[in-house]
């Protein structure tokens, strides 16, 4: 049954990639700079740095360990630094950021995806090859990869900023999908429980090593950089 899946997958992304290939050699190249997490990147393309927003997927929140973690780290191993990619935009999100399908022998979003580590984010699909998104998330629901680990899945990322940081519990169904949002309500879930404002710390260093240790809220405009006004 497995075999059968992945030949009607191979079907699916067939027309996709052959309509893909002259968009690709079109599009100008763009070269890796960092990761964010598991679905937002930065990118320098003809000399301008670009933050990125993975089109149509959503990967686990830092704070919800270890996914979270897990998920930056499978996007690490496909796009190393330094690395070449194409990009397809098709948006601007509300903090600026392009969001946009990456290419690197073959599509990031749908191989983040097919290991599990990132849901689609069905709200936000339709600019992209639906049927192969959604027949790749069932397959790594069927193998328990990454985020299928759990019976159901963990708690959609969605569903965690918006404050449902409880474990998804098997059979309940997700709720629907919502506008990418700031992460307010994962404040709830920081590691050691302890909250922190911008004044308190005092030091630009310091809200950068606090939010390499999971503490997002203090990224507000998610762009990487915590408490910029202390810079």
């Amino acid at each position: 049954m497995l075999r059968k899946a992945t030949q009607t997958l191979a079907l699916l992304l067939g027309p996709f990639l052959a309509g893909l290939g002259p968009f690709c050699q079109a599009a100008a190249a763009a070269t890796v700079l960092s990761i964010g997490d598991g679905d937002t990147i930065s990118v320098l393309e003809r000399g301008q740095r670009l933050k990125l927003r993975l089109a149509c997927i959503d990967s686990p929140e830092t704070a919800q360990s270890p996914y979270g973690l897990a998920s930056r780290n499978k996007l690490k191993a496909l796009l190393p630094m330094g690395s070449t990619v194409k990009l397809r935009v098709l948006a601007v999100d509300r903090y600026g950021r392009s969001v946009a399908e990456v290419f690197a022998k073959g599509s990031i979003n749908l191989a983040m995806v097919q290991s599990g580590q990132a849901f689609v984010y069905r709200q936000y699909l339709g600019r992209c090859n639906r049927g192969a998104y959604l027949l790749a998330e069932r397959q790594a629901q069927a193998q328990r990869l990454g985020v299928w680990a759990v019976p159901g899945g963990i708690t959609r990322p969605w569903d965690f900023r918006h404050g449902g940081g409880e474990q998804r519990r098997p059979g309940t169904a997700p709720a629907a999908g919502h506008l990418i949002a700031p992460t307010a309500f994962a404040q709830a879930y920081q590691p050691g429980g302890q909250l922190y404002t911008c004044k308190q710390i005092g030091s630009f260093a310091r809200a950068q090593g606090l939010l390499r240790q999971g503490h997002s809220y203090l990224d507000r405009n998610g762009d990487g950089v915590a408490c910029e006004s202390l810079r």
